[in-house]
């Protein structure tokens, strides 16, 4: 069986953590920083799970190795 090939549009976009969950970064978080409340920005630094079920699967064919 040869070795699957890693989407890498997904895998700059996504990590798989340890126990198995995906993780995301939140959009809207490039330019216009003035305009947006603190809590916002300090909301978008860190990453959130993806919560659909079949994303999640979508994800995970996309990276067969989990992420780099």
């Amino acid at each position: 069986m040869p070795k699957m090939k890693t989407h890498k549009g997904a895998a700059k976009r996504f990590r798989i953590t340890r126990t198995g969950k995906v993780l995301r970064m939140k959009g809207y978080r490039g330019h216009n920083k003035q305009k947006k409340h603190k809590r916002t920005l300090r909301e978008q630094q860190r990453m959130h799970s993806v919560k659909r079920r079949g994303d999640q699967r979508r994800v995970r064919r996309l990276l067969p190795y989990g992420s780099p």
